[in-house]
């Protein structure tokens, strides 16, 4: 039989050899004689069951960082559990001495790297809180443990599914502790006929809320204020209110986990604007400026103070600089000289605590209002203070802030 003219041709194998594909052991995989001893785990069960600690993981960690000297550093309400994390890291890894961090702790912004490292610390774990300084950024090697709380999530959905109308459109955040809580409420959610959505405010995780930073733009204009709603899920208000600022039109609802109870939140957005407009306002005649950098861990942004500084020394103000690790209108009063302050520390300390200083004292993204870098927006005041961004440059992650001004 002839050959077909054009016929295709039976694919030939390769004549060279291909590389066998090999993949690098993964060194953060906990090892089985870590996960599987039984005196680890002895060690463990004298930790409340409903908090994850990472213990296994710190203990691989620490023994291959080969770490001799450890800090612990979290906020008030771990404090209890330090002392029993301190004698199980010493039992079963390389390290021979903890130093348990007393100072106060905010949030994330205050991982005290700097302070471990002053204490002669070769390691430090960071409770409770998301990873916003960058592991390479901190002098120390630092293992952040957001501490994930248990909590029943059917009840929180179930509460939310009997107070709204089916079909709203639900945005479900909260703190980083219940992050599964988060994901697990939106499934129930959405098996009920609503529409969900889990907000992220870049690089925060998704559906994680700070005090200072929240997803914004919420708001759905096609839809009714009935129709829609936030989710927040949370056994405080402090970072619910950086939700309900960022999204003010937003009807906001808060479980708490531990009361498991459901209630409808409110915010006084315009009070807060227009007490916040005031102290802009009265900024403006302001002479003399003292600027504050926060010492509180890495509250403190090197390079948004020396952008601060620039604008205020090109409009031709007067500025001297104070290092403070908490900032209270008594000590701020001890410095007459300044007609007004620009404190780069927490933003919420303007907003929350402003009315009660003697002079004025802003957020630097008041100042950039103040000085005309930035507009003012009826209905928005911005909630963005760790939020990745190109023009928000009074941000930590704005233009090139997250350098810190350290050289990173």
């Amino acid at each position: 039989m002839a050959e077909v003219e054009n016929e295709p041709k039976k694919p030939q194998p390769p004549t060279r050899k291909v590389r066998k594909v090999r993949r690098a052991p993964n060194k953060n995989a906990i090892p089985p004689e870590i996960l599987n001893d039984p005196e680890i785990a002895a060690a463990i069960s004298s930790l409340p069951s409903a908090y994850n600690f990472e213990v296994h993981k710190t203990i691989h960690r620490l023994r291959l960082s080969s770490s001799t000297h450890l800090a612990l550093q979290m906020p008030e309400g771990l404090l209890m559990y330090g002392p029993v994390l301190s004698d199980i890291f010493k039992r079963f890894s390389s390290v021979h001495s903890v130093v348990i961090q007393g100072d106060v702790t905010y949030g994330a912004c205050c991982v005290d790297d700097l302070g471990a490292q002053a204490m002669g610390c070769d390691f430090l774990v960071h409770y409770g809180h998301s990873c916003l300084v960058p592991l390479t950024a901190t002098t120390v090697p630092c293992l952040y443990v957001f501490v994930e709380i248990k909590i029943d999530d059917d009840h929180a959905a179930e509460c939310l599914k009997r107070t709204i109308p089916k079909g709203s459109k639900v945005h479900v955040m909260g703190t980083v502790q219940f992050r599964g809580a988060i994901f697990s409420c939106r499934e129930n959610l959405e098996k009920a006929g609503h529409t969900c959505v889990v907000p992220q405010a870049k690089p925060l995780s998704p559906g994680e809320v700070l005090g200072c930073t929240a997803p914004k733009g919420l708001y759905d204009e096609s839809l009714g204020e009935g129709e829609q709603c936030m989710l927040f899920i949370a056994d405080g208000r402090f970072h619910l209110e950086a939700a309900m600022i960022a999204n003010p039109k937003l009807k906001a609802y808060r479980y708490d986990p531990y009361g498991k109870v459901l209630t409808e939140e409110g915010y006084e957005f315009n009070r807060m604007v227009s007490l916040r407009d005031k102290a802009i306002t009265d900024a403006t005649k302001a002479e003399v400026f003292g600027v504050i950098l926060g010492t509180l861990g890495r509250q403190g942004n090197p390079a948004i103070l020396y952008k601060v500084l620039e604008l205020l020394r090109d409009r031709g103000k007067k500025t001297f600089v104070v290092l403070l690790s908490e900032i209270f209108p008594a000590k701020l009063d001890m410095m007459p000289q300044a007609d007004a302050w620009v404190q780069i520390a927490c933003p919420r300390l303007s907003i929350d605590w402003g009315h009660y200083f003697t002079k004025p004292i802003l957020s630097p993204y008041e100042l950039y209002r103040m000085v005309g870098e930035t507009e003012s927006k009826e209905g928005v005041y911005e909630m963005d203070f760790y939020e990745k961004g190109e023009s928000n440059y009074w941000s930590n992650f704005g233009g090139d802030n997250a350098k810190r001004g350290t050289g990173e």
